[in-house]
Parts: structure tokens; sequence; C-alpha cells
């Protein structure tokens, strides 16, 4: 009788780890690279155009189940815009910012052969910073989605496009956030 369960807690112990690694699930990724940021951002929109920001955007998703999972994202991005002053007297002057989001929520995604695509929403914190305005802080939500594209079983590419809206300097802010870079899954 002994022998029985020894032979079964044998055959289990040395079963191939290619079918056992088969069966697993991924946990989540890592993510990180390059973001750039549109922005009607009410400080540097004093021209009535819209400022680019360059700068990078990371995040780290924990899976709660398959297609389930929360995402906790941080990006900054820099830039910069000259504008006429016209009071007291003419003259141009160059406003440098800096933003930056700390945010989290749920991504769903959806495997479908060597693309997973997701979708996400996510809220958190928005902070301003100038040169010339000071900084100010607010709530911060966006809503988005990408495509993954896997390289290597444990690697992938990202697109990825948000919608981030902000209200610093008591005005609305507005952002088209595109970023693209590594995936690494574990």
């Amino acid at each position: 009788m002994p022998r029985i369960p020894m032979i079964i807690a044998c055959c289990l112990f040395f079963l191939p780890p290619g079918r056992a690694a088969a069966q697993s699930r991924r946990e989540g990724d890592f993510f990180i690279g390059y973001s750039f940021e549109n922005s009607n951002a009410s400080v540097l929109n004093l021209n009535g155009s819209r400022p680019n920001w360059q700068g990078w955007e990371a995040s780290l998703e924990g899976k709660l189940v398959a297609s389930f999972g929360m995402v906790a994202d941080f990006s900054s991005h820099y830039g910069s815009q000259t504008y006429t002053q016209t009071a007291p007297s003419p003259a141009n002057v160059n406003v440098t910012g800096r933003e930056t989001e700390i945010l989290f929520g749920p991504r769903v995604s959806v495997p479908l052969g060597k693309v997973q695509i997701f979708g996400e929403l996510e809220g958190g914190l928005g902070h301003v910073r100038t040169n010339t305005f000071g900084s100010d802080v607010s709530w911060a939500t966006a809503v988005g989605g990408g495509i993954d594209l896997r390289l290597a079983t444990l690697v992938a590419w990202r697109f990825q496009g948000d919608y981030v809206s902000t209200h610093v300097f008591h005005a609305p802010q507005d952002d088209v956030r595109l970023s693209t870079g590594i995936v690494l899954r574990f």
C-alpha cells in the first residue's frame, strides 16, 4: 500500500517541465516606453494651440483572472510653448512645464493569437509644474486601450492610446496620450 502513493508522487514530480509550464497562466506584465501627449493644458494653451509633450510611460499589471487585471500606471511628459504677452508691454514669454500622472484601475484583455487587445479605465492624481505659474495637483482620469504584439514567449511590443483628463489651475485639461514600448510578461 505505501508504494502506490510513493509511485504517484514520483510520477507527478517528474512531469515534463514544458507540460507543467503550459498549464500555468501569466500573472501580469510590466510595460515601459516612449509617450507622446497632445494637450490643451490650461497653462500652456495661451495662444489657442494644443502643445505637444514628450515623455515616458510605465505600468504594472497584476492579473486577477485570465482576462481581468488591475493596473498601476505612471507617466511624465515635458513641453514648452512661447506666447506673446501684451500687458504691461509686449514681450515673448517661454513657458516650460512637466505633467505627471499616477493612475490605478482595471484592465480587460483578450488574447487573439500573437495579438492581445485591452481596454482600461483608471483614476488617480495629475500634477503640473511650470517655470512661470508654479504647480498644481488634481484628480485625473484616463480611459483607453491598446494592442500588444507578441515578439517572444514573455516579450511583447505595445501600442496604446488614452484620453487623460485633469483639472489643474482651476481649468479642465483634456489630453490625448499615445505610448509605445516593450512589455515583459511574468
